[in-house]
């Protein structure tokens, strides 16, 4: 999936929205103390007031926002697992009753307290529902009512919650004229900040994809992988963050640890051109002979498929590994580059790192920014002055 196919489904999730009909919802309590179910319920969604509703359709909002590879993964299922998450999920998508669908949910529930104690009591969420979408229609169509023809997507969408004590409050009671203690026992599930879920299966050009999982993190670039292997049987997947680390270890191991900024420049522009000439299609990947040919359209000299490869080996164990383009260059057109000194902290961005230099005078290391214009400080314009390393006058 990619960032627009999970946008149109995220934007499906309102109450009365005739493009989504969720048949099913099965709650399931987990006590943290035993790890076991205390309590599961089942019933048709639709029998569920609407404040309900919309509580449960903001969470499940709330679990499929986010940025790819950041805090949403879309992953593929392992080759072979024991007890298969893929096939139990497939049934339960499948399953023509209630029964036995709730049956399915509880085997994906029993592998998550599988060998985990929770630090709460929590509340896995299950829906069964169907998506539409609408085709898109030729022009000469365009009077047709558009919904003529619609894809139609059967899915499954696990939301895992946790839950907090109720608040402790003093209220005031106007009719017995005195101050009281509120004793509340019942836990709050907090719905506002699921901890993890997936939606299954994947949708691809308006085609299910039951071989991939769309995993959610609670938090961007903060994976469960317990429950991505063992929970999901989905194959081992890195963050955006861990790209990013991996392609700077992959260059220093390269071209060493230094790079002059010109340089650098070179290299984001370049990858950022990939991306730009890939926008239509799935997020480019970039293998090492990508990489190599990246640094040396870059200017780096004395680069080598065999020092590339030996690289990606070192760093990543896999020098068959591909790294997303957009994961390991800045955002091109924010100040999204922070240069750190003990005396300032400066933000550009990657274009801009071009007009950026050290340069070394009279024994000194200075910063020097190539400026078009004069330089303004607190509503003052700063003066032109000789460059002869003496700050002090």
């Amino acid at each position: 999936m990619n960032k627009k196919d999970i946008a149109s489904i995220r934007k499906q999730f309102k109450v009365d929205n005739d493009l989504l009909k969720i048949t099913e919802i099965f709650n399931v309590y987990i006590m943290k103390e035993t790890s076991e179910i205390y309590h599961h319920q089942s019933q048709p969604f639709e029998m569920l007031d609407q404040d309900q509703q919309e509580l449960f359709m903001n969470n499940f909002k709330k679990l499929l926002t986010g940025q790819l590879d950041e805090k949403l993964f879309e992953l593929k299922f392992q080759r072979d697992a024991e007890n298969n998450s893929q096939l139990i999920l497939h049934k339960g998508l499948l399953s023509s009753d209630v029964e036995g669908w709730k049956e399915q949910m509880l085997l994906i529930v029993e592998k998550m307290l599988k060998d985990r104690q929770y630090e709460m009591d929590i509340v896995v969420t299950f829906i069964r529902g169907e998506y539409l979408k609408p085709m898109k229609r030729a022009i000469e169509e365009a009077e047709e009512n558009e919904r003529d023809a619609v894809y139609s997507h059967s899915f499954i969408l696990c939301s895992i919650n946790k839950t907090q004590e109720p608040k402790k409050e003093l209220l005031f009671d106007y009719v017995e004229k005195e101050f009281k203690y509120n004793v509340v026992i019942d836990p709050v599930i907090n719905l506002d900040a699921p901890v993890a879920g997936f939606l299954f299966p994947c949708f691809t050009d308006n085609a299910a994809d039951v071989n991939h999982i769309l995993y959610s993190a609670g938090k961007a670039h903060e994976l469960d992988y317990q429950f991505i292997e063992e929970v999901l049987n989905g194959e081992e997947t890195m963050t955006a963050k861990d790209d990013k680390i991996a392609f700077e270890e992959i260059v220093k191991n390269v071209t060493g640890d230094q790079l002059n900024t010109s340089t650098l420049s070179n290299v984001y522009e370049e990858i950022n051109r990939v991306i730009e000439e890939n926008e239509d299609e799935e997020t480019p990947k970039l293998d090492y002979k990508d990489i190599e040919r990246v640094l040396k359209m870059s200017g780096l000299e004395d680069v080598n498929t065999e020092k590339v490869e030996t690289a990606f080996k070192r760093v990543l164990d896999d020098e068959n590994y591909e790294l997303k383009a957009s994961s390991i260059v800045p955002k091109y057109n924010s100040k999204s580059i922070k240069i750190n000194t003990k005396v300032a902290n400066i933000s550009i961005s990657p274009p801009d790192l071009r007009y950026v230099r050290q340069v070394n005078f009279n024994g000194k290391r200075y910063l020097m920014i190539e400026v078009e214009e004069d330089t303004v400080i607190e509503g003052f314009t700063m003066l032109p002055e000789a460059f002869n390393g003496n700050t002090s006058q």
